[in-house]
Parts: structure tokens; sequence; C-alpha cells
């Protein structure tokens, strides 16, 4: 922390008022001074009583004024990151058509995990949160600067069991995050505040999807990451326990014949516009540390800013000490004066 200091002016009646006020009493210093040297030896006052009164009117003046002295105090000020990342675990997240970097024909959550530890490496110093969710959501890890505990996080994470499922809904995490991104902006209103959702895309559910433009407001900037492929595959059963049934597949209710799930880009860029953000999938051969993604991650890093604020403070009293002496003088005199001429 560094502190300067100056000396000013700071008119409590305002320039306007102060200053006319201030030019009035300096005009009327001017003619004590005239009217002192015309009338010579013809006035009872001597040097001593006109410098006196003529240095009351003076100090007056710059009473009115108001000197002040400015402080200006510099702070070294921290800009964190705060990460939160959705990650979407419905049964077609376990659908093996997805890459990532240098691998292939891994599952889509496979995927996302990948993503997740990404995240944690190309945002130094960051913190993170983390949700999930399927038919409904939960913040699984409150923020944290803890890389390892975001790591731990997206290794455990499965997807919901089939028997649980009640169709992909993508709003389910819209109210979730609204709430912790407020309270985070509550606690922290310096903070820059990104969000990852990593999905397929695929909208099941017999709702229509709400719109994430409720989220615009809280965030600094929003990244939806589509894994998967167009093409799809067929969605394993998911047990209780955890796990996926590679000989077993959820079926179409209409056919009778397992379900084709696949990536939906269209529905992942409409989310991504609706919170002004961006929107990139991951496939073989790309990675969150490319494209829009890699260029955040250097714009939002944390930084260190120099934060100046100024204090001012008024120095009137010093020169009101001086006027109650003066003043105190002149009454002495004019009392003794006075009681001569009795």
């Amino acid at each position: 922390m560094n502190i300067l200091k100056s000396v000013t002016f700071e008119p409590s009646l305002g320039w306007l008022a102060g200053g006319l006020l201030a030019g009035l009493l300096l005009l009327l210093a001017i003619a004590l001074v005239i009217h002192g040297l015309r009338e010579g030896r013809d006035t009872d006052a001597d040097r001593w009583a006109l410098t006196r009164r003529t240095a009351m009117v003076l100090i007056l003046a710059l009473m009115v004024m108001t000197p002040s002295t400015v402080s200006k105090t510099t702070n070294k000020a921290v800009n964190a990151t705060d990460v939160f990342i959705a990650v979407d675990v419905t049964g077609s997240m376990a659908v093996k058509d997805a890459g990532y970097g240098d691998q292939e024909g891994i599952s889509r959550l496979e995927a996302a995990r990948a993503a997740v530890h990404d995240l944690t490496r190309i945002y130094p110093d960051a913190s993170f949160s983390a949700l999930s969710f399927g038919a409904s959501a939960s913040v699984d890890l409150p923020l944290t600067p803890d890389v390892r505990a975001v790591d731990n996080w997206a290794r455990g994470l499965a997807t919901e069991p089939t028997s649980r499922s009640a169709g992909s809904s993508l709003d389910a995490p819209l109210d979730r995050l609204s709430l912790v991104m407020k309270q985070t902006r509550d606690r922290h209103p310096d903070d820059r505040i990104l969000l990852y959702l990593i999905s397929d895309g695929e909208q099941t559910g017999p709702d229509e999807r709400r719109s994430f433009s409720v989220l615009r407001e809280g965030l600094d900037d929003a990244f939806v990451l589509g894994t998967g492929s167009a093409k799809g595959g067929m969605v394993p059963l998911s047990s209780d326990v955890g796990g996926s049934d590679a000989d077993s597949w959820v079926t179409d209710p209409k056919t009778g014949q397992p379900g084709i799930s696949a990536m939906d880009p269209k529905t992942l860029k409409a989310i991504a516009d609706e919170m002004s953000g961006h929107y990139q999938s991951l496939a073989k051969g790309t990675a969150v540390d490319e494209g829009a993604t890699a260029a955040a991650s250097k714009r939002y890093r944390v930084t260190k800013v120099d934060q100046v604020s100024q204090h001012v403070t008024p120095l009137v009293w010093p020169l009101a000490l001086v006027e109650l002496v003066l003043i105190l003088i002149e009454a002495g005199l004019w009392i003794r004066t006075s009681r001569r001429l009795l």
C-alpha cells in the first residue's frame, strides 16, 4: 500500500459561493491596506493594527476556500476468477460415440471428465464449483480453489440409474446455478464468474425447456461444450449401483428396439446464445485448451491491479486557531483603549 498526500482547496460552500465570498473578503483586505496607507497618521490604527486586521480578513478568506490535504492510497487488488462447471449425467451420456484429444470411441461422460481435468489446468489459481444434473440437479462441490477435489469429483461422475430417469431436461440446473451464482456475486462482487456446461444437448423430457438467459446477468462469460456425435449410438442401461450394462440397452417404447441418442448441436448453440456465450464441440483432435476457451482462460486468469482511492481532509482548524488568537488580541486592545478614553 502506497500513500501520497497533496494540498488543495475544497470549498465547503462550493466553488461558486465559496469563491465569491473569498473574493469579497480579499477585496476587503485590499481596501483595509489602501485605507491605512492613505490615512497615515490621521487614523488611530498603527501599522501593527493594520497588519493584524488585514491578516484576520485574509485568514477568513482562506477558511472559506477550505484548504485540505488529499491522500491517495494505492492498494494491490486481486481480481479472482470463479469457474462453475455443470455436467450432464443423464443416461445418454453413457453412449460411447464421443472423442476428446487423442481419444475416440469413449463415452460422452468420459469426454466430460477429460474436459473438466483440462479446465482445472488452464485456469490456474481459480476457484471451482461443480454441479451435476439429470432428472434433477445438485451442487456436488461448493466453490473451492482445491483442484484435486474437482478432479476427484470428475473421476467419480456416473450416469444416473435408468430406473430413476424421467427423460433429459437440459434446464434442470437453472435454479441451482442462479442461486449459487447470485450468492457468489454478493460475497465477491469483483470476481469474474464463468460457466462451463457440458452436455450432449438431448432434451427428451415432457416439458418445454426454459431459457438460460436468466443466467446472463450474473455471468462474465459462458461456454457450452457438446459431447457425442450427430450419428449417435445406443444408450446402455445404467444400474442403481453404478455403471452401465454393455449388453442391455434402453429401448424405444414406440418400436421396442434399442433407442438411438445423438448429440443435438442446435440446442447447445441456442443455450450458448441465450447466455451470450460460446459453443464448442468436443471430438477427437479437439480439447478445451483450444478455441474460445483457450482465449478466455488467458483473459480471465487471476490478475493483480492497482486500485487508487482518494481521501480529502479539511485543514481549517489551524487557521481558525490563528484567527481566534488575533480576535482575542484585537478585543483586548480595544478594551484597553476604551478604558483610557473614559
